[in-house]
């Protein structure tokens, strides 16, 4: 049981991590604004609601892991340029 944990768990871990250095990248070469991220995150809402026939357990992670980047990127983006 302890094994099938870790694995979810680095999945999701390395999902993530992904996920914001991808982000990262994109906003220093300044190809995205706050509004775009989160037009991309109001679609994989959009997307994770629509599983209706199932996607299975590594792509259920994969998508709860790419949300959790996209929300903690831009609460951290509209953070550092409030007053």
């Amino acid at each position: 049981m302890g094994l099938a944990v870790d694995w979810r768990d680095t999945k999701y871990r390395d999902t993530f991590a992904e996920e914001l250095r991808g982000l990262e990248r994109r906003r220093a070469q300044d190809r995205c604004t706050v509004a775009d991220l989160e037009g991309v995150l109001l679609h994989l809402y959009q997307m994770d609601g629509a599983d209706w026939v199932g996607r299975g357990e590594v792509q259920d992670i994969t998508m709860a892991a790419t949300i959790a980047a996209y929300e903690c990127f831009i609460a951290e983006w509209k953070a550092a340029q409030s007053p």
